[in-house]
């Protein structure tokens, strides 16, 4: 059928008329040429548009772009949009530009966003910087679809001028601007919608960082759209899942991030089949799935009318979801777990430069970290979550220096500078839950450096040596093994067969829960503990850093 032009029967989930009909579909190089109504056609399968994520870093899934598009269309993905700000902040333009010709080399849409903030913060350590000059190059490219999650969001309420000439710069090419706003509420939440002018009109157009539905509401209030977030670490969906009854044309769903063994499990298929069961209308949730992301970013995705790209997903029912085939352009590109894309060649590119380290410069003295009384600030890291809380926890001093307590499941955090060797960042953590050994990744959102936890210094840093020696990757260490799996291409993703990738991450995720750990995604929950623009305690190469008062800790 990869000629392009064929005919196809079924069911025909038809979402414009809210109706499932049999039905004939006609391809003519690779356009949908003709859609003919089948009345007393008996088919078991249903046709429908093909899924769109509607947010997501690709780098997350430790893979390029074009071994990410042969795993998401066994589960009917066609389409992503994508946000290449991780590689942008490791390699700057280079690596947005990387995203966006690795993803042409096979048949699948991505579109990707230009990155707003690079760096994330003046409180870290970049590979790269994105100025607006940069922002506007990139935005005025055909294949930029968007400007990138707004993550300064205190830039955007003080009018930063840098910050106002971005979002400008893409609402006057008339291309969406996605927001990112953990909690922001009320008159503030509204002032953040409507950044980019003074006549009330929304600027700001998304949010996928909702995580409770009182919230999402209030962003829905002043005409934000809410994207159901559901990732390997971050998941809201149970959360703002309902809201889809009353909103469907203001919600989308997404995976923000989503490591390589989640997507072999599934991808927007299963948030369906989970909505479905949740006794929510089938038109909403495809609604969601499939036509809102498409219509909101003017993508150049197929929606099963005549004349669009044929671009659909044949499934087995209207519960579950499983994927029959996926076709994109007219051509069969999945069919029954399979994916007929093909590897490509990839030369990787990458910024990294750091020396190994040794276990004494992981030491904590007393007088070096802020303490009262013999308590010391403590992040609680949240299962599914990425905001965190700040805990005030007895400390423990060995030799005048403060070290984990794994009796009270409170271990060592560290950031080293993966860019050039520099003093290095130290701090405490609850809920990683280690008895023994340690974990490492160069996937620390949103600079990059090296983030490691670990019940001793000798562990963490072998954990972190492993990462250096790679030149980027995750690793664990236990008393006598250990596991690395190398990501050499920017320090987040392999070139390699995506579900070989998979398969070693699952085996390494194995072994740190096997240190202990009772979180869902040890790594993915790591690499997001670098992340200064979730509240509300975190750690950057340069020290410990307060989310709420957006400042270092004294």
């Amino acid at each position: 059928m990869n000629n392009r032009s064929f005919i196809i029967t079924g069911n025909l989930v038809d979402v414009w008329k809210k109706d499932i009909y049999p039905a004939r579909i006609s391809v003519k190089d690779g356009k949908i040429s003709a859609i003919t109504p089948m009345p007393g056609l008996i088919s078991s399968a249903y046709i429908l548009p093909g899924f769109t994520d509607s947010h997501i870093h690709i780098e997350s899934s430790m893979l390029v772009p074009s071994e990410f598009a042969r795993l998401a269309v066994v589960h009917g993905t066609v389409a992503t949009v994508s946000d290449p700000h991780e590689i942008a902040n490791v390699c700057g333009m280079k690596g947005v530009e990387f995203m966006i010709e690795n993803g042409k080399k096979v048949n699948f849409k991505f579109n990707f966003g230009a990155p707003s903030c690079v760096p994330a913060t003046i409180f870290e350590t970049a590979g790269a910087a994105l100025n607006s000059d940069d922002v506007k190059k990139l935005l005025e490219k055909d294949e930029v679809k968007y400007l990138s999650e707004m993550m300064n969001f205190p830039g955007v309420l003080f009018k930063d001028d840098e910050v106002m000439k971005k979002i400008a710069a893409s609402l006057a090419l008339n291309k969406p601007v996605d927001g990112h706003a953990p909690g922001l509420r009320g008159e503030q939440a509204k002032q953040y919608i409507e950044a980019g002018g003074d006549d009330g009109t929304v600027s700001i157009s998304t949010d996928h960082e909702c995580f409770t539905a009182d919230e999402a509401l209030d962003k829905l209030k002043y005409g934000m759209k809410i994207l159901i977030r559901e990732g390997s670490a971050a998941k809201n969906f149970e959360a703002l899942i309902g809201l889809l009854n009353d909103h469907s044309d203001m919600m989308m769903f997404c995976s923000d991030d989503k490591h390589p063994d989640s997507l072999v499990a599934g991808h927007i298929n299963q948030l369906c089949a989970r909505a479905v069961a949740k006794g929510i209308d089938i038109f909403k949730v495809i609604q969601a799935a499939c036509i809102n992301p498409v219509l909101h970013y003017k993508l150049d995705v197929g929606l099963l009318r005549e004349g669009d790209d044929a671009d659909f997903i044949v499934v087995e029912d209207l519960v579950h979801f499983n994927i029959k085939q996926t076709y994109i352009n007219g051509e069969l590109v999945a069919e029954n777990g399979k994916s007929f894309i093909n590897s490509v060649p990839v030369v990787p590119i990458n910024q990294f430069d750091c020396n190994e380290i040794n276990a004494d410069q992981l030491k904590i003295n007393t007088s070096d970290y802020p303490s009262e009384q013999g308590k010391i600030p403590v992040i609680e890291a949240l299962d599914g979550q990425l905001i965190t809380n700040k805990l005030m926890l007895a400390g423990k001093i060995e030799n005048g220096n403060w070290v984990s307590d794994p009796s009270n499941d409170i271990l060592k955090m560290v950031v080293v500078n993966r860019y050039s060797s520099a003093p290095i960042a130290k701090c405490f953590i609850k809920n990683f839950g280690f008895a023994h050994g340690a974990i490492a990744s160069s996937v620390a959102h949103d600079s990059h450096n090296i983030v490691a936890v670990g019940v001793d210094d000798e562990s963490l840093a072998r954990a972190i040596n492993l990462v250096i020696q790679a030149k980027g990757g995750v690793s664990c260490v236990d008393d006598k093994n250990e596991k690395i799996v190398s990501l050499p291409v920017a320090g987040l993703m392999s070139a390699e067969d995506g579900y070989k990738v998979a398969e070693a991450y699952t085996a390494i995720d194995a072994m740190a829960k096997g240190l202990g750990s009772k979180l869902g995604a040890p790594f993915m929950t790591l690499s997001f503990m670098a992340l200064l623009v979730i509240p509300h305690l975190k750690l950057s190469d340069l020290g410990l850093f307060d989310g709420d008062s957006f400042s270092f800790v004294k």
